[in-house]
């Protein structure tokens, strides 16, 4: 099994996603393992004094003018946990999770929170047993990061609350800690709060987003190109040289992918023929711009999670020099911005897809295509409810574009006046992620139908190729009226598995 090691300068994008979606081992580097013992002793130096340190000897938030005695700091570590521990509604995805602890941990392991290094091999030692805690949907701000999921997850460390076990099983955490011979953590002081503090739930729903779009953006970009060849467009709009003109990268990489599908195509250029036309509409002739504008924004989300995943981010933090000094790093408005701006960009790219599926639909609009590409227009209603499907996907995009981080609720009695909604833009593009594979999907539906309704005109050869491995997917082709949801269904299944791009890559090589 492929293993991650923690150090102390963070993780990558591609570790994430091994822990998160492939179950990977954790293992913690010795060089982290030596900052974890140092910090651990700064803070306990700290801890004897009798001067107040936040987080190590006072309360937390606006409770945070009390001094809190020796003996009652462990009760204080355990207590933070448990009443932040107030999440509700339903259970947050096992991906989601896994990445919230991974993240955690990967704080913990810079040596900038004093945790014991005990405290972090547990962290690992969960992860590696796949006991996975129950986190709910709402709770999360964003403002001390993800306060209420990550002190789920920090309930699970101390053997209480509910977890799932490696076979989906939700139990105690207690039980399950036990079945796998791992002691619950005895939290001492600054190891609540440092287990409670960061955005890590909202850092890995990006980095997973950023995944997923990356093949759908792909998968855009092939479908986008059917449409094309199907309604007899010019491939003359793709050309490097225009887009040369106009350098976004990419809106480059999207017209190169689109061109390289097409290439070989009978079906292209036939603007003069039966149904003559000097231009193809905005859907058509603009799909490398709105495709490309959204993978620049990608492009910039990549950037902030990079920093993000090399970041250290708690409060108060333990600094080389030995101090311990209070921040504000956990507020999540660089990974909130850029998880609405995806959203934003998602929504476009959805709605200009439906606009082609729309069009191949339409017999006036469709260069000689039969109405709603059915078998027997008017006995069959053909793909007529597949694009109202589509388009009440596209709406909900619209909704689920609109900005999370605008959005300030204060809380903590004012302490915390100002938060990000990191998480609740985070959890809206998951949702935004998933409608757009099904309209992506739809469109595939329609146009590999559509193109194969163009009897006497050869396909480009990564287009046969394309359809060939949808129609062997169970994604039927033209014929009389069935059961469509089925259909949606595997053709959903062949975009969101990334199979749609697997078919093309070997005809066109790589697709930026």
């Amino acid at each position: 099994m492929h293993t991650v090691v923690v150090g102390t300068t963070g993780v990558t994008a591609s570790d994430v996603l091994a822990v998160a979606r492939g179950g990977a081992r954790v293992e913690l580097s010795d060089e982290a393992v030596s900052a974890l013992a140092a910090a651990r002793e700064i803070v306990e130096a700290l801890a004897a004094k009798p001067e107040p340190v936040y987080g190590v000897s006072t309360g937390f938030g606006a409770l945070a003018t009390r001094h809190i005695s020796p003996e009652l700091r462990a009760q204080l570590q355990r207590n933070i946990v448990r009443s932040h521990a107030a999440g509700m509604g339903p259970h947050v995805e096992r991906e989601v999770v896994r990445a919230l602890m991974f993240l955690r941990l990967k704080t913990v392991c810079s040596g900038h929170t004093g945790v014991r290094p005990s405290v972090a091999q547990t962290m690992a030692d969960i992860l590696n047993a796949g006991i996975t805690p129950v986190v709910h949907e709402f709770g999360s701000l964003g403002c001390s990061g993800d306060l209420a999921p990550l002190s789920h997850c920090a309930l699970t460390l101390m053997g209480e609350g509910d977890a799932e076990g490696p076979d989906g099983t939700i139990r105690p955490a207690g039980e399950l800690l036990a079945a796998h011979g791992i002691e619950p953590v005895e939290l001492r002081e600054k190891e609540g709060l440092a287990l409670l503090n960061g955005t890590d739930g909202m850092l890995g729903m990006l980095v997973m987003a950023l995944a997923d779009l990356d093949t759908l953006y792909k998968s855009a970009d092939i479908t986008a190109a059917l449409s094309l060849e199907a309604l007899l467009g010019t491939d003359q709009v793709l050309a490097p040289e225009l887009h040369a003109i106009r350098p976004h990268p990419g809106q480059g990489a999207s017209a190169a992918n689109m061109l390289a599908v097409l290439k070989g195509s009978e079906l292209t250029g036939h603007h003069q023929d039966d149904a003559p036309r000097v231009q193809d509409a905005y859907s058509v002739r603009c799909a490398p711009q709105v495709a490309g504008a959204g993978r620049d924004t990608m492009t910039h989300a990549r950037l902030v999670a990079d920093r993000e995943l090399a970041s250290a981010v708690d409060n108060p933090v333990v600094l080389p020099d030995g101090r311990v000094e209070s921040n504000g790093n956990f507020h999540g408005a660089p990974v909130a911005y850029v998880l609405d701006f995806l959203a934003i960009a998602a929504a476009d790219l959805g709605s200009i897809t439906e606009r082609r599926t729309d069009r191949l639909l339409d017999k006036n609009r469709s260069h000689g295509l039969p109405p709603f590409l059915a078998d027997d227009a008017g006995v069959d209603s053909g793909l007529m409810i597949a694009q109202y499907t589509q388009a009440a996907l596209v709406s909900e995009m619209k909704r689920l574009a609109v900005p999370a981080s605008a959005d300030s609720i204060p809380s903590s009695a004012m302490q915390e006046d100002h938060v990000s909604m990191g998480w609740s833009a985070a959890r809206k593009l998951r949702t935004a992620v998933d409608n757009l594979t099904r309209i992506v999907a739809i469109e595939l539906y329609a146009a590999t139908r559509a193109v194969e309704l163009r009897t006497g005109l050869t396909p480009a050869p990564a287009s046969q190729a394309a359809i060939a491995a949808a129609r062997a997917a169970g994604v039927a082709g033209p014929g009389p009226d069935r059961f469509l949801s089925p259909d949606l269904a595997a053709a959903d299944a062949f975009v969101r598995g990334g199979h749609l791009v697997e078919a093309v890559e070997p005809v066109t090589g790589p697709l930026a």
